[in-house]
């Protein structure tokens, strides 16, 4: 799996402890981290919560990450940006808990997590307790198991239902605000990372082209 990393910029200084918590979770899993930033809080590009929802779409749509680990100082603000997106499903984690049920119930492609509110003492221990519990089996079994079936109905109604509610990424990234647009992709690395991952030639070509 894919995965990439976001932070916006009012909690860019704590990339390196939550990259650190994530690929020391995640990569002995066999799974990818690309860490798309902020990276510190001077970073010449500086990403808000609701550049890090769009993108998180370009992310997820195009098929350059297959999940998205995001968040701000409470959490809310990223995940409403997240969801805002077609095709991007994202819970809010705040404990090992809300990362266990959001995998097995709504198995979700996005969290976006607090990391200024209840963010103290040992916080690297529950981003990596958290990741545990995201990434170390398999997501929408369901729990209880008994209800795993309605679940993954009530999931597909859900994705209907966004299906119907929210244009495709293509059009969304033509219709956003353009300075919007190109300041959420102005990452250092994002070119690297992105176009070397995009399966969508047309997401890829359209943000060639700005």
């Amino acid at each position: 799996m894919k995965i990439a990393l976001i932070n916006e910029n009012s909690q860019a200084a704590k990339n390196g402890i939550i990259h650190d918590a994530l690929t020391t979770v995640a990569e002995p899993l066999g799974h990818e981290v690309f860490n798309y930033g902020m990276y510190t809080a001077e970073d010449d590009a500086q990403l808000t919560y609701n550049m890090v929802g769009l993108l998180s779409g370009i992310l997820i749509n195009s098929g350059a990450a297959d999940f998205v680990i995001s968040g701000c100082g409470t959490g809310m603000g990223s995940m409403l940006a997240c969801n805002s997106m077609p095709g991007v499903f994202c819970g809010l984690v705040i404990d090992p808990t809300d990362a266990f049920l959001f995998a097995q119930i709504n198995d979700g492609n996005a969290i976006a997590m607090p990391y200024a509110k209840g963010f103290g003492w040992a916080a690297e221990l529950n981003l990596q307790d958290c990741y545990r519990k995201l990434f170390e089996g398999e997501s929408g079994v369901g729990y209880p198991k008994e209800r795993a079936a309605i679940m993954k109905t009530n999931r597909g109604i859900l994705a209907e239902m966004k299906e119907a509610s929210c244009h495709d990424m293509l059009s969304v990234l033509k219709n956003v605000d353009q300075d919007l647009l190109k300041s959420a992709i102005a990452g250092e690395k994002f070119a690297d990372f992105f176009y070397a991952n995009s399966k969508d030639e047309d997401i890829s070509g359209y943000l060639r082209a700005l």
